[in-house]
């Protein structure tokens, strides 16, 4: 579990790529959004999932958030290809949550959910924010204020698979300050963050918990839209040039074989 946590952390800082969706691809997402709940006995008792899932989480921002910079700067066509495969490898598995019982094809409702899901990731894919210049390295009550609300944003998007918590910091303007904060652990920037982190995971949770408990296929087709038009978000444009290109195929292999048989496993 700790492995998989660190997969998740990793994702967390990378624009683009959906925390949300890489925890379905591991078929941990039901479980996750079931003990993220203000429910301390509740939180107790799941611990030996939790707090493994946590450490993992914490040790990839932490420690590699400085390399992912590095090979998103050197190295981005295989980067992205690996985890368009790790996504890739995951939809069948969601594919099959979306069913209809005893169907092979999801419900009408569902699948109009999931090609409205499927627009917006396009627009999205369309809508491709260049980075903001502000970078906030002293902590002051107004900037207090706007991290907490930024991690928050973050943090409901984190739930919401096939959306990026660190694309929606990317579009606000807050990407380089909580990406510098976390690679110069600069604590007193990170205190407010974790903070708006902390609310906003207790209301996405809150919210994605209602819509399975009222219309889970239709939930499920809206992921499995979400999901796969993060494939095009992620598109880098080609598989690169020369040598670049068996990297860029090996990584997407790599990465579908992944996600495919750890969902299995999970099954």
């Amino acid at each position: 579990m700790t492995g998989i946590g660190l997969v998740l952390g990793l994702t967390t800082i990378i624009p683009g790529l959906s925390t949300g969706t890489m925890a379905i691809v591991f078929n941990i997402y039901d479980r996750l959004i079931g003990v993220i709940t203000p429910n301390i006995k509740k939180l107790l008792a799941a611990w030996k999932f939790w707090l493994p899932l946590a450490i993992g989480a914490a040790a990839g921002i932490i420690f590699f958030s400085k390399l992912v910079t590095l090979l998103l700067t050197d190295h981005p066509v295989p980067v992205y290809w690996f985890f368009i495969g790790m996504i890739a490898g995951g939809i069948p598995s969601i594919y099959r949550k979306a069913l209809r019982p005893g169907s092979a094809l999801p419900s009408f409702p569902a699948a109009i959910c999931g090609i409205i899901a499927l627009a917006v990731m396009v627009a999205v894919a369309v809508f491709n924010p260049a980075e903001k210049t502000v970078l906030y390295t002293v902590l002051t009550p107004q900037v207090f204020g706007i991290l907490v609300a930024g991690g928050a944003v973050a943090a409901v998007a984190l739930i919401i698979p096939g959306i990026s918590g660190s694309f929606l910091l990317l579009v606000i303007g807050l990407y380089r300050t909580v990406i510098q904060a976390v690679s110069d652990f600069n604590i007193p920037l990170l205190v407010p963050v974790a903070l708006g982190i902390v609310i906003g995971l207790f209301i996405g949770a809150a919210f994605v918990r209602f819509l399975l408990a009222k219309a889970p296929g239709e939930t499920y087709g809206a992921v499995l839209g979400l999901v796969a038009g993060s494939l095009i978000v992620l598109y880098p444009g080609g598989l690169g040039n020369g040598v670049a290109i068996i990297f860029s195929i090996t990584s997407l292999v790599a990465g579908a074989a992944i996600s495919y048989f750890s969902g299995r496993r999970g099954n």
